[in-house]
């Protein structure tokens, strides 16, 4: 019997098991702030009435991590957070100290330690619909199963506690980002919060450490890689603001590295009563981080962060990679796949959203929601590549920005070859040897403008590019061996291309 079937058979909210670590608390000791492990309890029970929200088998992707040799187990970390002050010049100082709060944690493991790739990923979740959403998790789950690595899922907003007491108010009662100065006005309306959402920083900060503690709740697994992750905009300002001048008890950085896909270019306000840093502001660029960052952007989205395109570099203290992925859009099916099933998003108190497509918005042409792998691809030879970046300190491939008409003006666009599709960028099969034009946008309302499309070439252009099947194949073949042997791609996705599109 599975662990989580076990947990099933409990009929307690709170499992029997309960760690309590030192209080923790960002406390300042000469040029860095010193993060303790936060207080865990947990795993919370699973029943039929009370689960994680975001359960792998509560997505419309209904995933089986007992069949994957995997468990979920869900966590309370409770601790003190300070809220920072972040200047111009990149200077943090504490606003205010030691504020308590309690969020939860949803990690996924392989059931057998032996089993365990020493790598361990945390993303911070997305909260664009204001629930936690598990974008890195939907793109790159099997390479994370198929590896051994070890996935946490972090809460780390108060729009999403708010979704989540709302959803089983039993189960997450105690979950907080109390604000610890709840009548400070600020904002157009000069208004005041019982939370604050810049207590995040050391809260993201002391869930690492408690990953690596020895009594926390990876322990018997033995953590020598942890990277964070992200969709959204948040580890812009943590790399810049509050990570780089931060340590573990050992003196070391909490997190080995960052794998940031986003299409933000703004960097999150450090507080509540904070400005986000405007327009032209360098700390909207992660620069210096002191570990390595490799930031995936998908072909849908370079547009919108030119503004934030910077160099790689190869500098001790600067370690840093710009992938832009040719013929990505900014979604496809797959990120909604692994929302939450409508059932559970009727419980936060929003109208039901389907992962199937058509949905609300009718875009022009009328289209099928495009299961283009292209991002899912990149993003894996990223966490491959930045796990053999930290080990080895070999740096991963450099990639050409994606060729831009205008770059500098109003209306930028993306240059395209004779088959319409982008030049430059990080490559892949698909646009290489190619059998259609990839679109990394539709026109139409609403979400349409994120979703690409493809326009299939017709039967004489794809005898006049390759002649015959085999030709076909032969190329594909040869672009895949070059992609794989130069770090574009892993094995893995090698095979599943091969099986897609020569069966």
């Amino acid at each position: 019997m599975s662990m989580l079937h076990k947990n099933l058979l409990k009929p307690l909210i709170w499992s029997v098991t309960f760690f309590i670590l030192p209080a923790c608390v960002a406390a300042q000791t000469g040029e860095y702030f010193q993060i303790s492990a936060p207080d865990y309890s947990g795993p919370l029970t699973v029943s039929a009435q009370s689960y994680p929200q975001l359960a792998a088998h509560r997505t419309q992707a209904n995933l089986d991590l007992d069949a994957m040799g995997y468990v979920e187990e869900e966590y309370l970390v409770s601790g003190k957070a300070n809220v920072y002050e972040w200047e111009l010049d990149g200077s943090v100082t504490v606003k205010s100290a030691d504020a308590p709060y309690t969020t939860r944690i949803l990690i996924r493991r392989p059931v057998n330690p032996g089993q365990f790739s020493g790598n361990v990923i945390v993303e911070t979740l997305n909260n664009a619909r204001r629930y936690d959403w598990a974008f890195i998790w939907a793109l790159s789950y099997e390479h994370f199963v198929n590896r051994g690595d070890i996935y946490v899922a972090v809460t780390h907003s108060p729009a999403a506690i708010e979704v989540l007491k709302k959803f089983d108010p039993q189960r997450y009662a105690s979950l907080g980002l109390a604000n610890p100065v709840p009548m400070e006005t600020c904002g157009p309306d000069n208004l005041s919060s019982a939370s604050e959402e810049g207590l995040k920083w050391d809260l993201i900060s002391q869930v690492g450490v408690l990953l690596r503690s020895e009594t926390g709740p990876l322990a018997g697994f033995d953590v020598e890689t942890l990277v964070a992750s992200t969709h959204t905009s948040e580890l812009t300002t943590y790399a810049n603001a509050v990570h780089k001048k931060s340590r573990r008890s050992n003196n070391q950085p909490v997190y080995d590295g960052f794998v940031i896909k986003s299409e933000y270019v703004v960097a999150d306000r450090i507080s509540r009563c904070a400005l986000a840093p405007p327009d032209g502001d360098q700390r909207r660029i992660i620069r210096d981080a002191g570990v390595p960052v490799l930031r995936v952007i998908a072909q849908g989205d370079v547009l919108a962060t030119l503004s934030v395109r910077r160099e790689d570099s190869d500098e001790p203290s600067d370690r840093f990679r710009l992938w832009e992925v040719a013929g990505a859009p900014h979604m496809d099916k797959l990120y909604y796949q692994h929302m939450p099933v409508v059932e559970d998003q009727v419980k936060f108190g929003q109208t039901g959203f389907l992962a199937n497509w058509p949905m609300a918005y009718q875009c022009a042409p009328d289209i099928d929601l495009l299961d283009f792998p292209v991002m899912r691809h990149a993003v894996n030879a990223a966490f491959s590549a930045m796990t053999h970046w930290i080990n080895t300190r070999v740096s991963p491939p450099r990639a050409q920005r994606i060729f831009v008409s205008q770059e500098n003006s109003a209306e930028p666009d993306i240059i395209t070859d004779v088959n319409g599709n982008a030049f430059g960028g990080m490559r892949n099969v698909y646009l290489d040897v190619p059998v259609a034009s990839y679109l990394d946008s539709s026109p139409g309302p609403a979400v349409c403008t994120n979703l690409g499309r493809k326009n299939p070439f017709s039967w004489q252009k794809l005898e006049l590019l390759y002649g015959n099947a085999e030709n076909y194949a032969d190329k594909v073949n040869q672009r895949l061996d070059s992609l794989v042997a130069n770090g574009w791609l892993t094995d893995e996705d090698s095979g599943k291309i091969r099986q897609e599109l020569l069966p």
